[in-house]
């Protein structure tokens, strides 16, 4: 029997434990501020096997100094950071493991069939909050590690888990594990892809405009200029914008995804009394960016689109749309499709499910940005759960995804590091 025959058998006969340990987290309500709890417990399973475990509270102060920083917390207590190391022998490349233990609030309770923190497991099938998004994918490494421990296999390299919070209001815990020093030669990170394999990730960010116009009583409304009006001017400019920018990708891992790189107008304010024309509404929104895009980049290049509002409507000469960049922000992320540890995992992939994998790039942002371009440490996304069902009610995972990503997880880590 080969090693990566034995890790195999080794996960499939140490199933039960692993379920368990997966509902605890499941169960533990980990929103943001209360994420606590998870880790800990997640602390003590690295403690179990032996890994050198770091914990800490983000440092605030070293954040706000980094560009890419970004939380609406002033402060991070009750939210720690959780890192184990697997120590390698020397000589070997270095892999990162990154999960985050966050999750979204879980919304409206009578939209799910049962409790969202429930755990339930039905059908080979769990549900709860987070389950998908992405506590199952954070099993996975779980199993990887617990499997490597326990059948005693020594790797060159380290394997360092990290166990982030802050991933959903973007990525403050792996921000912070880059600045105090962990990096490596590469990462993986099991966000939900349905076993698909991500290479590349777009990045994005919010903004707001704010459209003015004139105010007049509603009755003689011709002495007026409404922001309202002009505002369907802008929006229309803005998808002017995001074709350009869409057709400008040849990427065949975008192949289908309808529109790569979206620019989406989530939300509209204007007006304050319906007899008066309206002299400003704002709009906030968000940007995509593709995977080889610098973020100010693509702040420049709006900022000048909308320069060429005053081309189509004379009021804009005058009254130009104001650009504000506020609140969260993804980094984009790639690593090349012929890279070593893409690779190995397309061949472990096969060798475990034995089929080809789907290879695709990610329709949405990870902290995989940040591992790449602050962190210097080239990422790929793959994970088990499906990206539709993460945030929704009822959120699920099959329970047979975890452990097969487990299995080519294990053993992409033994390529990549090196058995000593």
């Amino acid at each position: 029997m080969t090693l990566k025959e034995q890790v195999n058998q080794w996960i499939d006969e140490n199933r039960q434990g692993h379920i368990d340990f997966l509902q605890k987290l499941v169960q533990l309500a980990s929103t943001q501020g209360h994420e606590k709890e998870v880790q800990e417990n997640v602390a003590r399973f690295l403690n179990k096997l032996g890994l050198e475990v770091d914990v800490w509270d983000l440092d605030g102060e070293r954040l706000q100094k980094h560009p890419y920083f970004f939380s609406n917390r002033e402060t991070f207590e009750n939210s720690p950071n959780v890192i184990g190391v697997l120590k390698g022998t020397g000589g070997g490349k270095s892999i990162i493991l990154n999960g985050h233990v966050d999750v979204v609030p879980e919304g409206d309770h009578d939209q799910w069939d049962d409790d969202p923190y429930s755990g339930k497991i039905e059908d080979g099938i769990m549900y709860g909050r987070g389950v998908t998004d992405m506590k199952g994918g954070n099993a996975s490494l779980l199993i990887a590690l617990d499997a490597l421990k326990s059948l005693n296999i020594r790797l060159k390299g380290d394997v360092i888990f990290q166990s982030v919070v802050e991933e959903e209001s973007g990525g403050a815990g792996t921000l912070d594990a880059i600045l105090k020093g962990y990096k490596a030669d590469a990462a993986l990170i099991p966000e939900p892809t349905n076993m698909k394999i991500f290479p590349k990730q777009q990045g994005s960010k919010w903004f707001r405009l704010f459209v003015t116009g004139r105010t007049a009583h509603g009755g003689t409304r011709y002495h007026g200029v409404s922001a309202i009006d002009k505002t369907f001017i802008v929006t229309e400019h803005v998808k002017e914008l995001e074709k350009l920018r869409n057709d400008r990708i040849t990427d065949p891992l975008y192949e289908k995804v309808p529109i790569p790189v979206p620019i989406n107008i989530g939300s509209i304010k204007g007006g304050d009394w319906p007899s008066s024309v309206p002299d400003i509404v704002q709009l906030e929104g968000r940007i995509g960016i593709a995977p080889n895009e610098k973020m100010e980049d693509v702040q420049a290049e709006m900022e000048k689109w909308l320069e060429k509002l005053a081309e189509k409507d004379d009021w804009f000469k005058d009254h130009p749309v104001e650009v504000e960049w506020f609140g969260a922000r993804w980094v984009p992320g790639e690593i090349e499709t012929d890279h070593p540890l893409m690779n190995s995992l397309i061949s472990n992939f096969k060798d475990v499910l034995n089929e080809d994998p789907i290879i695709e790039a990610a329709p949405w942002g990870t902290d995989g940005g940040l591992l790449a371009q602050v962190g210097d440490t080239p990422g790929i996304v793959f994970g088990p759960g499906i990206t539709s069902l993460a945030h929704f009610p009822n959120e699920s995972i099959e329970i047979e995804k975890i452990f097969e990503a487990a299995k080519v997880i294990t053993a992409t880590i033994i390529d990549w590091c090196e058995i000593s």
